[in-house]
């Protein structure tokens, strides 16, 4: 059994007591310290990590669904095939789409807008086999969807609007006012082909901004639609070049085109060919 001793100093008082080394203790507390240590460490590394990669489990299922929900109501890929919308757009951009125009915004002239085709305006397109990674990525919204044909063009003219081509400066007119279009390739006209329609309600008026290299509204008069796109058929207004990087920014609409362009008078009525 330890004992402590208690010793007077030279004044007399007692110094304090002094504790005997007690061995037993000391194995003791020795023994407890190595009774926990090892495995309860091992055991909260293994919950730590289960708790991290259940972390990151949940970050990467909630990106997910956010991703496809975006898609889905909000943005969408595609990516641009031909040269029809140079130098607004170039072949191989990648560009996000609003899908929140037509609805619940509406359209507005010089929106760029891509849209399906219902009325055959493009060849019939091959089946492409795709892996199953990058359907992954078109079903969240990562990557533009190739199986479907689509177009992408610029508004010109909205329903009841009349359009011609062209004045004697030969620029088109919509309503009776001339455009002066800046975003047109440079050295392309105007218009090469002339034209006089009246835009039919529920449909666009649509071209290209290289229009000597556009297959547009005016090349596809013959068809059921006559050269006019369904709004209907519409998936969005283009709004963000998304890659290469170098071609990353927002496209405009160029508002200050169009302002002067009056309302559309309901008796407006094309010009028979003579």
């Amino acid at each position: 059994m330890a004992r402590s001793f208690r010793r007077k100093s030279p004044s007399g008082a007692e110094t304090p007591a002094v504790p005997a080394f007690d061995p037993e203790a000391a194995v003791t507390a020795g023994a407890g310290d190595a009774s926990r240590n090892p495995k309860h460490d091992t055991k909260g590394t293994d919950r730590g990590f289960l708790a991290w990669l259940k972390e990151i489990g949940t970050i990467v299922v909630i990106a997910l669904v956010l991703s496809f929900l975006i898609k889905t109501f909000l943005f969408r890929a595609f990516f641009i095939p031909s040269g029809s919308m140079e130098k607004t757009l170039e072949i191989d951009d990648r560009i996000f789409v609003n899908q929140l125009v037509p609805q619940p915004f509406d359209l507005e002239r010089g929106d760029i807008v891509v849209f399906r085709d219902t009325e055959g305006w493009l060849p019939e397109q091959a089946e492409v086999e795709v892996s199953w990674l990058k359907e992954a990525m078109i079903f969240i919204g990562l990557a533009p969807d190739e199986s479907q044909q689509h177009l992408v063009k610029r508004v010109i003219g909205l329903p009841g609007d009349h359009v011609i081509c062209c004045d004697a400066q030969g620029r088109i007119t919509v309503n009776g006012q001339p455009l002066d279009e800046p975003y047109l390739y440079p050295g392309a006209n105007p218009s090469d082909l002339p034209f006089d329609v009246v835009v039919p309600e529920g449909r666009i008026w649509v071209m290209g901004d290289h229009r000597n290299a556009s297959a547009d509204s005016r090349a596809n008069r013959d068809k059921p639609g006559e050269g006019f796109v369904e709004v209907d058929d519409i998936e969005g207004k283009a709004a963000v070049i998304a890659w290469p990087l170098n071609r990353i920014g927002f496209l405009g609409n160029h508002p200050d085109v169009f302002d002067d362009v009056p309302d559309p008078q309901p008796s407006a009525q094309p010009v028979p060919a003579e």
